[in-house]
């Protein structure tokens, strides 16, 4: 009778255990993991200057890049947190697609840029503030940063020069969870959408070379978090 009590007593303690596990206003919450930009890209056709005109059918395009993700919170309220988003420098591969006839030589990698994308997001947590499993959602605002452009050796050979990609703000939403294993520690993964507007500027024979580009990546991030 005793044994069976202490094996009952034990599995509740088991059970109640996560319930000890509270976000609460005031908690600082880091996190640290693998993070992916994923472009899901839609430009509008690339407009040559040696010829004035839009070029139908061609497009520019965009690689994804893997990264270290970090997001720094601050729960408001129990229920309610402001988070940004930070990572290491992503860095994508441009190309050109769907250019015809005399110009079917110019597709291709056009070349290589980094980006820094920052978001600031507040984050609705619904579940009570004890509960060791934490679902959320948030809407915030990106502003992502292009920098470090070049053009790859083969663009350069087909007498490109230049490559410029101009910054954007836009919005972001996001759906995640956390799920704690301990007082402090927590798995984490999340899923974003971040609007991201850009126009493309090259140089081709001497005549400029420009493209509207929606990037509307999907982010991707599994990690680990840190409570404080």
């Amino acid at each position: 009778m005793h044994k069976s009590l202490l094996k009952v007593s034990l599995l509740a303690l088991a059970i109640a255990a996560p319930m000890a596990h509270a976000f609460e206003a005031g908690d600082i919450i880091v996190r640290a993991g693998a993070i992916t930009v994923d472009p899901h890209e839609s430009s509008s056709d690339i407009w040559v200057g040696a010829l004035d005109t839009d070029v139908a059918g061609s497009k520019a395009t965009l690689d994804s890049d893997t990264q270290l993700g970090l997001n720094f919170a601050y729960m408001a309220t129990d229920h309610i947190g402001i988070e940004l988003l930070a990572a290491t420098p992503f860095s994508h591969n441009v190309g050109v697609k769907g250019m015809p006839g005399a110009f079917a030589g110019l597709n291709g990698k056009l070349g290589e840029i980094k980006q820094l994308p920052p978001t600031l997001s507040v984050l609705y947590y619904p579940m009570d503030s004890k509960a060791a499993f934490q679902p959320y959602a948030g809407v915030g605002i990106n502003y992502t940063w292009f920098y470090d452009t070049k053009l790859s050796s083969s663009a350069e050979d087909k007498g490109f020069s230049s490559l410029d990609l101009d910054d954007s703000w836009g919005l972001a939403g996001q759906v995640g969870m956390d799920y704690m294993l301990s007082d402090n520690i927590m798995l984490n993964a999340q899923v974003r959408y971040i609007d991201i507007d850009t126009k493309g500027t090259t140089n081709y024979g001497g005549r400029e070379v420009e493209v509207d580009v929606d990037v509307d990546p999907w982010v991707y991030m599994v990690g680990l978090g840190y409570k404080f």
